[in-house]
């Protein structure tokens, strides 16, 4: 993306959308109400209940929301699914279609997994500029999530399309061996959050600062030295 447009898209998000963590049951009611509009209405992979989907994995996992500013409409969601302490080998639902081996080098305990990301097809009166940064925008609350959470790594499994979309944006995940069956083909990934961000403000500083807050979602260590020169 051009760097004016970059910058054009980066104000238009700002000021049309809101990323929020469902800390509260409403809102994490509205990210089950999201989930199954994208998964169960447009999708068709889940059969959903009530007008809500949601799974066993929701009871350890934490939900962020994305809102048009304007109305207070939400039109994305994701969740971190986090570790089971006592019962980590059933913490993520990739292990059912991983080998334990997949995730040897992973530091688990600090490991999360990104599911249910969905943005909605429902966009009323969203600019075309705001409306293609929707993705990063939700990427934005999991950072937060993930700091808040003191997770370290995400791991994920994703269709490649998506994948190619985050590494446009500099958010680029790892293999975690080959591809598996699940709702279709798809890769599982990780990412270490540091590495995958460091890179990311020497590729793109600009959606660094957009994704980190200017950093304020991060560990004073972790915050690029110029960026704390020009705070």
């Amino acid at each position: 993306m051009h760097s004016t447009v970059l910058t054009d898209a980066i104000a238009a998000a700002s000021s049309e959308l809101v990323v929020r963590i469902a800390d509260t049951p409403e809102l994490v009611r509205d990210a089950h109400s999201l989930r199954y509009q994208v998964y169960c209405l447009e999708r068709g992979y889940k059969p959903g209940q009530d007008g809500l989907e949601v799974d066993a994995y929701d009871a350890h996992s934490e939900h962020v929301v994305l809102q048009q500013a304007a109305c207070g409409t939400v039109i994305g969601t994701a969740r971190l699914i986090l570790p089971r302490a006592t019962k980590p080998q059933s913490s993520f639902p990739m292990q059912d279609v991983c080998t334990r081996e997949r995730f040897a080098t992973l530091p688990f305990h600090r490991t999360a997994e990104v599911s249910r990301f969905a943005v909605s097809k429902e966009r009323r009166g969203l600019s075309t500029a705001a409306t293609s940064l929707s993705r990063l925008v939700l990427v934005r609350g999991l950072v937060q999530l993930s700091y808040d959470q003191g997770v370290t790594h995400w791991c994920a499994v994703m269709e490649r399309t998506l994948l190619r979309l985050l590494r446009a944006s500099s958010i680029h995940f790892q293999d975690m061996g080959p591809a598996v069956e699940y709702y279709g083909l798809r890769q599982p990934s990780f990412c270490n959050l540091s590495n995958m961000l460091g890179r990311m403000v020497r590729e793109q500083p600009e959606i660094w600062d957009f994704v980190t807050n200017g950093g304020a979602f991060l560990r004073d260590a972790e915050v690029p030295q110029f960026q704390r020169r020009a705070a």
